[in-house]
């Protein structure tokens, strides 16, 4: 029998549903959309441009040589983020978690330089921000904003003196994790650690409150969300992530989470990356991986390439923008219209849903939901409106702390070892 027949009914799976409506360009949910873009800065959350510049093959680390001026090799570039209506930026200054540690703080300030280096050799387009009053007369000027946010909390090299630099550098957020663990917190893509945050996790929290940097949770897990959503005193984000109850992956927010961030004041902002939208595309990915494997299992030679060739001739599914309209309005159903915002990953992603290709796409997003009856407050809160206000918060729980003490100076192994050595009992 041939092996791979077992798999191609799973591998056939449904197509997603509901591409979005047409929008031409006197379409009036468009135009509504572009208007709404013009009032109130669209900020989105996260953005993998500076790692895609890094990694560019011609010519790694050459802001220049990528050319943002005109059509880039990859999703971002200035006349498409144009095109797009982008209002503000957090340029994710990312750095891989499996790096040795004695590259993590070198490279970490690599990355930091070269976003400042894209903002600063484009001064008529990007201007950096440090702070919602910032952000809102960067814009105002015609310009949009650039802010940083750290990718992984391995990269502050267990030092809060370490994020202490990170913030004066720009920085304003850091996603506590990335896909690996820290010594301090739990990542939603490994089996548990921690059970969540450690003291000198809850430390780093409240650290970053200290210096009104926002608490970022995507990629963490559910138990460090938690315990993150518990001590925090300023709101928090999710920069880049969508709702589990419609694509069940770990990335994703569960709706428990959902209702705590609407008592937190905090902002999801909601992603564009397929597997995270599409439960299609996520299915697909596993059966597709198991598939593989029972080619590669085939020991006759022509079987073998007939299966691959088989294997490579389906198609798989696609995301679509309608989908992730889909996990917008759930997070607003859930946590409520002043919890919702953007966060694409564009660059962080090597396809993107039918509709939002690239930057240039944000209005389409707008127009679709202004077709689902979203009146224009409501978009203006989804575009922009809730991040300046979690900003804010952040902003004035920074100036409340400090006020109140100094800097924060323990370490890990004060916090953490009596907890290490009770485990090691």
């Amino acid at each position: 029998m041939f092996l791979l027949s077992l798999l191609s009914a799973a591998l056939w799976l449904p197509s997603p549903a509901g591409l979005a409506g047409p929008a031409g360009p006197e379409d009036p949910a468009l135009q509504r959309a572009r208007a709404v873009l013009a009032r109130v800065p669209l900020i989105d959350g996260h953005n993998d441009l500076p790692w895609a510049i890094r990694e560019h093959e011609a010519a790694p680390g050459d802001v220049a040589a990528y050319g943002l001026r005109g059509r880039s090799p990859g999703h971002t570039d200035l006349p498409r983020l144009r095109e797009g209506r982008l209002g503000a930026q957090f340029w994710s200054v990312y750095v891989p978690g499996d790096l040795p540690a004695r590259d993590l703080l070198r490279v970490q300030l690599e990355q930091i330089e070269l976003a400042r280096r894209i903002v600063a050799m484009h001064p008529e387009d990007l201007a950096l921000a440090g702070t919602a009053d910032e952000l809102e007369r960067v814009f105002r000027g015609g310009r949009i904003a650039s802010l940083l946010g750290v990718e992984g909390g391995h990269t502050i090299v267990d030092s809060l003196a370490v994020l202490r630099v990170y913030y004066d550098l720009g920085v304003r957020y850091m996603t506590l994790t990335h896909n690996v663990h820290t010594a301090w917190a739990d990542c939603a893509a490994l089996p548990a650690r921690h059970g969540g945050l450690t003291a000198f996790g809850e430390a780093v929290v409240g650290e970053m409150n200290r210096l009104g940097m926002l608490v970022d949770l995507s990629h963490v897990a559910p138990a460090t969300m938690d315990d993150a959503l518990r001590i925090s005193q300023a709101p928090v984000i999710f920069s880049h992530s969508s709702a589990r109850a419609l694509t069940d992956v770990p990335r994703n927010v569960p709706d428990d989470i959902l209702r705590r961030v609407t008592a937190n004041g905090g902002v999801v902002m909601v992603t564009f990356l397929p597997a995270y939208i599409s439960q299609a595309v996520t299915d697909d990915r596993g059966v597709r991986r198991e598939a593989q494997a029972a080619v590669k299992r085939l020991e006759d030679p022509a079987a073998r390439r007939q299966a691959q060739a088989q294997l490579d001739a389906r198609p798989p599914p696609r995301a679509t923008l309608a989908q992730v309209a889909d996990h917008i309005e759930h997070v607003r159903r859930i946590a409520g219209v002043d919890h919702v915002g953007i966060g694409g990953d564009f660059d962080g992603m090597s396809s993107a849903p039918i509709g939002l290709e690239d930057v240039s796409k944000y209005p389409a997003l707008f127009a679709e939901l202004a077709r689902r009856g979203w009146t224009d407050p409501e978009l203006e809160k989804l575009a922009g409106r809730n991040l300046l206000r979690a900003l804010r918060g952040a902003e004035g729980v920074a100036k409340r702390l400090q006020a109140s003490g100094p800097p924060s100076l323990v370490t890990r192994d004060q916090l953490d070892a009596p907890a290490r050595r009770h485990r090691s009992l």
